[in-house]
């Protein structure tokens, strides 16, 4: 009898999930980084593919797309507008360069070269309102996610071209206002820039979105305010995303079901329920979906919604043989070192040369820590300590050895850390600890640190989990 009341509740959960995603829902996700004309950007796609994910674990069907030329985007657009219509929710996201010319805002697709405001104002930028209005406008909830607030970077071309002086050209994008139904989020504010992250991560705004908006149970201006907080935290207050909405009603784009089925089960049933749809079976889940994947960034994707995940360091160490040497593209050194330098090996010797005394070694330790690699405070390099140096220079493409060289220390302390008190955890029970040590400062291009609130949950594999425990009870 227990059995059929544990199978009564886990049909009843299935039931109700599926009729919360019944609703038709329709996405557009498109990253641009590769462009012709400008500087590359090294996140946009990153960005895409992981919202493009999440967004399809809720229910989404994502019209995707990565660096598109003029034409490529159109084609997406003109699919994404197809399938909008009368659509339940629409969702409008887009990583990459954007510009706002006389208060009007604009995409850039990567074939994109423009020299005057004739240029734009003929076709060669995407009119983000117009584009809005013609895709989405008969989507009953709209919402619409720009992390394109970059430089412009043809700003100076385009003053200089001007035929009159009140030509209008900023940084980042302008305001812009939401009709009824419509959620506008910027990953800055108005006239500002946003960072694009640490090459090969996604930027501080797509992760902050994708660890928030689709939280079971979570509404989605209430995952906004987890979003602007998330950001303004990581970038020490460099960030703060902006938004408009004129929402009518609440909006989720994950519905927490199980609350529901809980209540109307028996006493014995929830406990069971708990057991399946638990944090650690979903990420169990996330993981095998990755693990083997030759991806960096759906392995970087499981980092994100798993920043203390227990495959953390399996995953950081198929990131590093994946990748094809150091990258420093966009690692930010410290004055006067080579890059080319830093595939030097290092070792006990080598060590031993930077001088470092106790409380040194602290130091290296606590912005290990802080950049996610936790160990102990004890300013002792022990065994446990060599092996989380090891994870570090595996993350960056260093050669790993356990042991840091001048070289590799200097690039160490150009990183910016989340120095946070430390914990008994982390601590020594007997040393006392050490103040923290600031954060080095001007340095825009670091990775913001990895979060440690709640984990997003994984709603498209409770599914599959509870059928499994379904099956299995049957088969008894």
């Amino acid at each position: 009898m227990r059995h059929l009341t544990v199978i009564f509740s886990l049909i009843c959960l299935l039931f109700t999930a599926q009729a919360a995603k019944a609703d038709r829902r329709v996405a557009f996700v498109v990253g641009n980084g590769t462009y012709k004309n400008v500087a590359p950007l090294p996140n946009p796609t990153i960005d895409a593919k992981s919202m493009a994910a999440v967004l399809r674990n809720v229910g989404f069907e994502v019209v995707e797309g990565t660096n598109l030329t003029r034409d490529k985007m159109t084609e997406r657009l003109l699919e994404f507008g197809k399938k909008a219509q009368g659509a339940d929710v629409a969702v409008f996201f887009y990583a990459g360069h954007g510009i706002a010319i006389n208060g009007t805002n604009y995409l850039l697709p990567i074939d994109a070269d423009i020299k005057s405001e004739m240029d734009v104002k003929l076709g060669a930028a995407i009119n983000i309102d117009l584009t809005l209005d013609q895709t989405m406008s008969d989507a009953k909830v709209k919402l619409v996610f720009l992390d394109a607030c970059r430089d412009n970077p043809f700003a100076a071309k385009i003053k200089s071209n001007s035929a009159t002086r009140s030509v209008s050209v900023q940084s980042g994008l302008a305001e812009m206002k939401s009709g009824e139904g419509t959620l506008i989020a910027f990953a800055t504010g108005p006239g500002q820039t946003a960072l694009d992250g640490q090459e090969g991560t996604n930027s501080p705004f797509t992760r902050a979105l994708m660890a928030n908006i689709a939280t079971p149970g979570i509404e989605i201006q209430q995952a906004m305010t987890k979003v602007r907080a998330q950001v303004n935290e990581e970038t020490n207050k460099g960030q703060l995303p902006w938004g408009h909405t004129n929402l009518i009603g609440a909006v989720y784009l994950n519905p927490a079901a199980a609350p529901a089925a809980n209540a109307a089960a028996p006493s014995s049933g929830p406990a069971t329920v708990a057991s399946i749809s638990g944090g650690s079976d979903v990420e169990l889940e996330f993981w095998r979906s990755v693990k083997e994947s030759n991806k960096p960034e759906e392995l970087n994707a499981y980092l994100t919604n798993y920043p203390n995940g227990q495959f953390k360091p399996l995953a950081l160490a198929r990131i590093a043989s994946l990748e094809n040497g150091p990258s420093t593209a966009t690692r930010t050194l410290a004055p006067g070192i080579d890059p080319a330098t830093l595939t030097e090996a290092a070792n006990q010797t080598t060590e031993d040369q930077i001088g470092l005394d106790k409380v040194k070694r602290r130091d290296v330790q606590r912005r290990l820590t802080g950049l996610g690699f936790d160990t102990k405070l004890t300013g002792v390099f022990d065994d446990p300590t060599r092996t989380v140096i090891t994870r570090w220079q595996a993350a960056r493409g260093y050669p790993q050895s356990g042991f840091l060289n001048k070289l590799q220390h200097k690039a160490l302390l150009t990183e910016i850390v989340a120095v946070a008190p430390p914990t008994a955890a982390r601590e020594a029970p007997v040393e006392k600890p050490a103040r923290p040590a600031r954060a080095s400062a001007g340095n825009a291009a670091a990775p913001p640190p990895p979060q440690r609130g709640p984990d997003p949950g994984g709603a498209a594999f409770v599914g599959g989990l509870m059928g499994g425990v379904v099956g299995g009870m049957l088969r008894r």
